[in-house]
C-alpha cells in the first residue's frame, strides 16, 4: 500500500504526457491531411486536361503532388488578367450571352456570379463582422456572421414599421458549413469586436476557443486646475 501514491503519480503523469503530445501532434496530423486531401481533389480536377507533353508525370516515374493545383492558380490569375482589358472583357460578355440563352443554365450563372462578386469584392463588408442575436427565445443568444442590409422587396416588406433589416447568417456547430439565413431588426443586434475568424473557431470548438478581449478602460476623470 506504500507505493499506490507513487504509482498514480506515475499514471497520472504519463496520462499528462500523452495528452501533452496529443495536443501537438493532432492539430498538425490534421492540418497536413487537410492539406493533403485538398490538393489531391485540386489535381484529380485539373491533371485530366493537362496535355501528356505538358505534365510532367508523363516523363517521371513518380506522381507530382500540386502541379494540378499549380496549374489551376496559374489559369485563373491569367483569365483575370486577361478578363480586364477590352479583348478580354468581349470575350467574357460573348460567354455570358451564351449562358444567359439557356433556360436552366442561366439562373444558376447568375446567382453564382451575384454571390462571388458580393463575397469577394475588395469594398464589400459581408461577412467581415461578427454580432449576437436572440435565438430561438429571448434570452438565449447565438453567434451570427453579419451579411448585408435588406434591399429590394425584403427590404420593402420588412421596414414597413421604421426599423431597419439586417441580413445575417446563423452557422451550426461544429461544421459551420451550412445554415439559416434570417433578417433581424438592426436594433436587436448586438454587434462584437471578434474577427470572423474567431468567430469561426468559437463556433467550431464549441464555445472551448474564446478570442481574448479586454474591457474598455473607463476614461479618467479630468484633473481639476490647480489652485492659484
Amino acid at each position: 500500500m506504500n507505493d499506490s501514491p507513487e504509482k498514480i503519480s506515475v499514471a497520472t503523469r504519463l496520462r499528462n504526457n500523452f495528452l501533452t503530445g496529443l495536443i501537438i501532434c493532432a492539430p498538425i496530423a490534421i492540418t497536413i491531411w487537410l492539406t493533403w486531401s485538398f490538393i489531391r481533389w485540386a489535381d484529380s480536377w485539373v491533371k485530366p486536361y493537362i496535355p501528356d507533353r505538358y505534365n510532367p508525370e508523363s516523363y517521371l516515374k513518380f506522381a507530382v503532388p500540386g502541379f494540378g493545383l499549380l496549374i489551376a492558380v496559374v489559369t485563373i490569375t491569367a483569365i483575370g488578367f486577361l478578363g480586364k482589358n477590352l479583348i478580354g472583357r468581349s470575350i467574357v460578355t460573348f460567354g455570358e450571352q451564351i449562358f444567359h440563352r439557356m433556360p436552366l443554365v442561366r439562373t444558376l450563372y447568375k446567382s453564382l456570379k451575384q454571390i462571388f462578386e458580393s463575397v469577394l469584392k475588395d469594398q464589400s463588408s459581408s461577412f467581415k463582422k461578427v454580432g449576437l442575436v436572440e435565438f430561438p427565445s429571448p434570452g438565449m443568444w447565438v453567434l451570427v456572421f453579419i451579411a448585408t442590409d435588406a434591399t429590394g422587396e425584403i427590404a420593402a416588406r420588412l421596414n414597413e414599421d421604421g426599423q431597419e433589416m439586417v441580413a445575417v447568417f446563423l452557422p451550426p456547430t461544429p461544421v459551420p458549413t451550412a445554415g439559416f439565413l434570417m433578417f433581424v431588426p438592426r436594433h436587436k443586434l448586438k454587434l462584437l469586436d471578434m474577427t470572423p475568424e474567431e468567430g469561426a473557431k468559437l463556433l467550431i470548438s464549441g464555445g472551448l476557443i474564446v478570442p481574448n478581449y479586454k474591457l474598455p478602460q473607463a476614461a479618467a476623470p479630468p484633473i481639476p486646475p490647480a489652485e492659484t
